[in-house]
């Protein structure tokens, strides 16, 4: 048995890993591939099993009691990395639909659920009460590589990712209070205001602790306390530890510590930490691809089956009643239009962290019903718990995921692939290339520390911003919706580098181009410079100072569109062979970089970008 739960915990990852890349090829979210994956490694492996006989016990629900801590660290860390990304600006536009989401959407939800619950599927009230708590969740293991595929516009995603983020904390303290005040207490010990002082505690706990830690972390980083290569490691570390000091202190407020300890430390102005976000980042993928793989071997489909039509109803309620009712009640005067409505109403999907609460809150039930009375009658009902969470996370992942992208994409609200340049540079002939791509249907943003290159590009009508290119503002102050790749042309090859390192985190790899460096001030390191963070644009050869000479010698950047009768071969024929291939628009607007690996010819109906002479100029 051990070494079937070494088997075990060496091929999760690699399943996680390869369900994560299997969904970026399709396009389809990962998390339904995720589960599947775990849903089919279940039927083969039983980790109850393994787990219980590896800690020599056969008692009842072994198993869980070994994986709980282990998931409940995990969500820490994932919660924590989430609270990294949440930046304070953001809720300049989404704050007050974000709040009411997380306030009186929390509310009609909790309610709804569990009326249904305890109507349809005949659960107990106190039951139904502890479902309808927990399943107010959403979640960033879910919300994250949904909004990942979608990619809608900045606030509609900044208003998921918050609500996501801070909801999760806030279900977890509402199944304590009720598994506190409406299970364990008898109904002549229940009272409102033991209600309020563990919710008061609970979050004064969370803030307290999370504000403390945010300040020692700060400070041991500004004044460089801590080596660079201990950073990710340390703040790891410490998050893991103040979640277990926080819930020694108070039950469950450890989640609300860490989604506060990232918020204090992503929001905080002393010391640079984008290097941290990029590791937690990494982390958080390879977690969230873990546990739900393990989660789902762990899963019963007989107890889902045996849920019935009423459990597929209550899916159908939970998808097209509870979800828009919330959002709509909730959004009632603010100042979010219907279009966003419909799209929010309709993305709730619920993950690892609704999971993991249920499990650990039926096994609760569980144990406490073997000695309290109260309880003992529930004990039954508490097994279909955890059925009941992984078939919402079934239904609502599996919905969500195939419908979300195409409703956001038929609202308006998202570009599944973005054709819009970000252009680092506002020189006088990056203005007059992109004056031309933005004449072809090309959304172009300028964006340049010189103020009159920036003043010249609004003039000539392109959108510009006077900022540095690597500064945050241009991430959150530029409206980056319909923008997928990015051309780093200034004159200076450290920045270009710098920019392209940058952005392959927010484009990709594959989306990030840069201007081959100055023969001049790479002298003989050439050879060094292999591995560029940026793909080298057009055929190498066109630095920034070559480009200026091209254009001074009598060359100029020429749109021309193809056809049958003037292809691509004739286009080179009346232009002569030092015309220079930049951009091929094809007949669906798409837009393809050339590079230095460029292969392909341009066909017709395609419109080509490049470098001609004035002399060879001719109408076609």
């Amino acid at each position: 048995m051990e070494e079937s739960l070494f088997y075990y915990l060496g091929l999760v990852p690699l399943l996680g890993v390869i369900s994560q890349l299997i969904a970026w090829r399709l396009k389809v979210p990962s998390i339904l591939l995720l589960l599947i994956c775990g849903v089919l490694l279940g039927q083969f492996v039983n980790i109850d099993a393994i787990l219980e006989h590896t800690a020599e016990s056969n008692g009842k629900n072994a198993a869980a009691h070994l994986l709980f801590p282990l998931i409940s660290l995990s969500v820490a860390v994932i919660l924590f990395e989430g609270g990294l990304s949440l930046r304070l600006s953001e809720l300049q536009e989404a704050g007050r639909p974000v709040f009411r989401l997380v306030t009186l959407g929390v509310v009609v939800s909790w309610i709804l659920t569990t009326f249904v619950v305890w109507q349809l599927l005949g659960m107990d009230l106190r039951l139904a009460i502890l479902l309808g708590a927990i399943l107010v969740v959403t979640g960033p293991t879910v919300v994250a590589p949904l909004l990942r595929n979608i990619r809608p516009v900045p606030k509609i995603a900044s208003m998921l990712k918050w609500e996501g983020i801070v909801v999760d904390p806030i279900g977890a303290v509402l199944a304590v209070l009720v598994f506190e005040e409406v299970l364990v207490s008898t109904g002549q010990e229940y009272q409102i205001l033991s209600a309020i002082t563990t919710l008061v505690t609970t979050m004064s706990v969370g803030i307290v602790v999370g504000l403390i830690t945010a300040a020692i972390v700060t400070a041991l980083l500004y004044y460089y306390l801590i080596p660079d290569y201990l950073h990710g490691v340390l703040i790891l570390s410490t998050a893991l530890a103040t979640f277990a000091i926080s819930n020694a202190i108070r039950h469950e407020s450890g989640l609300i510590t860490v989604t506060l300890l990232g918020i204090f430390l992503a929001n905080q102005k002393a010391v640079a930490i984008s290097h941290i976000v990029e590791f937690k980042e990494h982390l958080g993928v390879f977690l969230i691809s873990c546990l739900f793989v393990v989660l789902g071997s762990r899963l019963d489909l007989q107890s889902i089956y045996a849920l019935g039509w009423n459990g597929f109803f209550f899916i159908l309620l939970m998808l097209f009643v509870i979800r828009p009712l919330s959002v709509l009640i909730s959004l009632m005067w603010t100042e979010t239009t219907l279009k966003e409505r419909i799209f929010l109403g309709f993305l709730a999907p619920r993950g690892i962290v609704a999971a993991a609460v249920t499990s650990v809150f039926a096994l609760k039930v569980l144990t406490s019903s073997a000695t309290d009375p109260n309880l003992s009658v529930l004990a039954e009902q508490a097994e279909q718990l955890v059925p009941i969470t992984f078939l919402v996370i079934i239904g609502t992942v599996g919905f969500y995921g195939l419908t979300a992208a195409p409703l956001a994409r038929y609202l308006g609200l998202s570009d599944a692939d973005p054709q819009g340049l970000l252009i680092a540079g506002g020189e006088v002939w990056v203005r007059d290339l992109a004056l031309v791509l933005n004449k072809n249907g090309v959304p172009v943003i300028l964006v340049d520390t010189n103020y009159r290159n920036v003043t010249a590009a609004k003039m000539s009508g392109l959108r510009a911003h006077c900022a540095s290119v690597l500064s945050d503002n241009v991430h959150e102050e530029a409206d980056l919706n319909g923008i997928g790749k990015l051309l780093a042309m200034t004159a200076n090859d450290e920045v270009n580098l710098l920019a392209c390192q940058e952005y392959t985190h927010y484009f990709g790899r594959s989306s990030v181009y840069q201007l081959p460096l100055n023969p001049k001030s790479i002298g003989n390191r050439s050879k060094d410079l292999v591995h560029l963070p940026g793909r080298i644009l057009f055929d190498g050869k066109i630095s920034f100072r070559t480009m200026e000479q091209i254009l001074a010698e009598g060359y100029e950047i020429k749109a021309t569109t193809l056809s049958d009768e003037f292809t691509f071969d004739e286009f080179k024929e009346r232009y002569g062979v030092n015309s220079r291939l930049l951009f091929v628009i094809d007949a669906n607007k798409r837009l393809q970089v050339v590079t230095t690996d460029w292969a392909k010819v341009p066909s017709a109906k395609q419109t080509i970008i490049a470098l001609v002479p004035k002399s060879s100029q001719e109408s076609s």
